[in-house]
């Protein structure tokens, strides 16, 4: 079993963890009516009140800001808050730790598989702004995804920032797929049927990966894009919309590619943005979710929409009331499980 993706948590976030869920299960009864009521956003949206208990949340208690000036700090907190609203999973028949040869060092991964028969592997990168975030802190989504969609799924520790910048991140997420393609066999799973797929920052890294191995012989077989940050170069209308109050705000955007992308020039480049690469066609198929109070909601409708203009086969989860983030709060909403039981379902399709 992995010893990487346990987190151990203080006796104050254990009573947080109970604030929390205890949120849930007090609003779960006034649920309709509180949907009703909720606050809605431009495009007509109403918000999940789970999601906005959440919000809530993330704005008063400091242990689940993702912003900090030390980011060793920041990823402290982002790991507990992780572990505070993860759901509970039974025991898997694989749960390894494994070490990938990378272009400057290990990189640490973790491989899940829930039952005795896999259908493929889906290469899962970690959102958190390249900058925080761990195998840690998505390990209940990694497991949510094996249980789903009935796949293996290799959980990667790509470098982080801002002591390991642009491109350090897209290095590391290359090298974890094309290990992902040379060890399928030994895992007894087609190399053919392998998918990427990861949240925010790991849906760039995802969508990256996708891009960089066009022509190759062995291509992702799906790409599974989750609230992904595609253009960090420009500004929408909803990263101004939610500039605060969302549990992802600009500031914590300007800071993770500050981090990340210490020199704006490199900032405009397809590696880094991939909405701005010319040519999206011949790539994989692509499941896209949306949460319609992100700030990252508008670059990840405009990257679903020129991938269709591409002839790529694409799916969009349009999750309007959820916030960002919410695919690590599914223990919390209804709304949220839903959306990963359709992104399960995607990656199921694709990989037969």
């Amino acid at each position: 079993m992995s010893e990487s993706t346990k987190v151990a948590l203080p006796v104050a976030a254990k009573a947080q963890r109970v604030f929390l869920r205890g949120i849930g299960k007090a609003t779960g009864p006034f649920y309709g009516a509180l949907r009703r009521i909720g606050p809605t956003n431009a495009a007509g949206d109403r918000l999940d009140p789970f999601m906005a208990a959440a919000a809530f949340a993330a704005s008063t208690i400091p242990s689940l800001d993702m912003h900090d000036d030390d980011p060793v700090a920041a990823r402290r907190k982002m790991d507990g808050a992780a572990a505070m609203m993860a759901p509970v999973f039974p025991s898997f028949s694989v749960d390894e730790d494994l070490v990938i040869d990378g272009s400057d060092g290990p990189i640490p991964a973790t491989r899940y598989r829930a039952g005795g028969v896999s259908r493929g592997v889906v290469v899962y990168f970690h959102g958190g702004g390249w900058t925080i975030g761990s195998r840690a802190s998505h390990d209940s989504t990694a497991r949510a995804l094996a249980v789903n969609a009935g796949v293996d799924v290799l959980s990667i520790d790509y470098r982080l920032a801002p002591e390991n910048p642009f491109p350090a991140a897209a290095e590391d997420a290359l090298a974890a797929w094309r290990y992902a393609v040379e060890h399928a066999g030994s895992w007894g799973l087609d190399p053919a049927k392998i998918g990427v797929a990861g949240d925010s920052a790991g849906g760039n890294l995802a969508a990256v990966v996708a891009q960089q191995t066009k022509g190759d012989d062995i291509v992702p077989a799906h790409q599974l894009l989750i609230y992904p940050a595609v253009d960090l170069a420009g500004q929408t209308e909803s990263m101004s919309e939610f500039a605060t109050g969302r549990f992802l705000t600009r500031e914590h955007m300007d800071w993770f590619i500050d981090n990340y992308l210490p020199d704006p020039a490199d900032r405009e480049k397809p590696l880094a943005s991939p909405l701005r690469a010319d040519d999206l066609s011949g790539l994989p198929p692509a499941h896209v979710v949306v949460a319609g109070f992100d700030p990252l909601r508008d670059e990840g409708l405009a990257y679903a929409a020129k991938l269709g203009e591409a002839g790529v086969p694409v799916t969009l989860d349009r999750a309007g009331a959820m916030i960002h983030g919410f695919f690590n709060m599914s223990a919390l909403s209804p709304a949220a499980r839903d959306s990963v039981q359709r992104a399960a379902r995607a990656v199921a399709d694709a990989l037969g």
